[in-house]
């Protein structure tokens, strides 16, 4: 008679661990979730300092999502659609809470239209990317501004400077803050998607080198480094189209010899 221990293991249901994986995405679509929500709670109370890098954690997490739901063929409607609602917070009213709380509190009602302006271009923003996924796209582009990268840029500028902002003079360099990034999500300015660029090395390698030295800088130095990430994603839009019409500019015509 064998002891207890030498009997077999008890057989896995299968779909259990399929339903696991399935579900793995939507949880960390929660935690982005939460992310944006704790922005919102902490931008109310005033806490910029604590409320702005949560603008960053959760733009982690949307990254790590999709990635994951790709790896595992996982995605499915839902989780897109619930994805999209999760942006819409943490980088739609999160961004707009925050800034009000930073400066566009001191402009009344200018202010929060300004905020609500920048609310509206996240959602455009957020239901013409789910549009153009279905559709054959230029995917090493994104047509407008993503929405996590204009909330970076929120979320870097109050970070660097997390005191509010009093006086109206003072006050009118958060409606640039929120505006500027607003346009530039409904513009139809090509920004660079990073997956599909290719390095000229394995990437691999190129890829860990890159995020570890990007960590490196951010533990050195947060506040400038993401200004610097933030606001150098931002223009590399602008510096692309310009060296994209430079190179398609056509050629002065020679002058005719002298005779």
């Amino acid at each position: 008679m064998s002891a207890p221990n030498d009997l077999p293991p008890m057989p896995q249901d299968p779909r259990q661990f399929r339903r696991g994986i399935f579900l793995l995405p939507s949880i960390i679509t929660v935690g982005n979730m939460f992310c944006g929500y704790a922005c919102i709670v902490f931008a109310m109370r005033g806490e910029l300092v604590t409320a702005a890098p949560f603008i960053g954690f959760a733009v982690v997490l949307d990254m790590l999502d999709g990635r994951i739901a790709r790896m595992t063929n996982t995605t499915s409607a839902f989780g897109l659609e619930f994805d999209s609602l999760a942006d819409v917070i943490s980088f739609g009213l999160a961004p707009a809470i925050l800034a009000f709380a930073w400066g566009l509190s001191e402009l009344g009602r200018v202010g929060w239209a300004a905020g609500f302006v920048y609310v509206t271009a996240a959602a455009m923003r957020l239901a013409r990317f789910n549009i153009q996924t279905q559709t054959h796209v230029d995917k090493r582009y994104f047509v407008g501004m993503p929405s996590p990268s204009a909330a970076g840029v929120v979320a870097a500028t109050v970070y660097a400077w997390p005191y509010p902002l009093e006086g109206v003079p003072v006050a009118a360099a958060s409606m640039a803050v929120v505006l500027v990034p607003a346009v530039l999500m409904v513009s139809t300015i090509r920004f660079r998607s990073f997956k599909t660029i290719n390095f000229g090395w394995t990437p691999s390698y190129i890829n860990i080198i890159l995020v570890a030295g990007i960590i490196a800088l951010v533990a050195t130095s947060p506040r400038v480094t993401l200004v610097i990430l933030a606001y150098g994603y931002l223009l590399s839009a602008f510096v692309e189209m310009a060296i994209g019409r430079f190179r398609t500019a056509p050629l002065s015509p020679a002058a005719p010899p002298e005779t």
